[in-house]
């Protein structure tokens, strides 16, 4: 019996996993279809190496560094983001 070959990903269906990509909890399918699709797009590629960036400098921010109303805005942005 022979492995199926997995459905390609889609650019926007990257984007939608890149947090649980990045947490590695994933499930074993969808992984792989990530990082082939990661391997394909340049585009993607790019994307991730930024998200990896900003998850990097944003671990070295302490709290105080940011002002709350800036907080604020960051949250508020994600939260916006997310419903989209």
């Amino acid at each position: 019996m022979s492995a199926a070959i997995p459905s390609e990903l889609t650019c926007k269906e990257l984007v939608e996993l890149v947090t649980d990509y990045l947490e590695d909890v994933l499930p074993a399918d969808e992984r792989t279809r990530f990082e082939l699709h990661v391997c394909s797009c340049t585009g993607c590629r790019a994307y991730l190496s930024q998200i990896r960036a900003l998850v990097r400098a944003s671990g070295r921010l302490a709290e105080r560094d940011l002002p709350a109303a800036m907080r604020d805005e960051v949250l508020h942005a994600f939260r916006e983001w997310k419903r989209t």
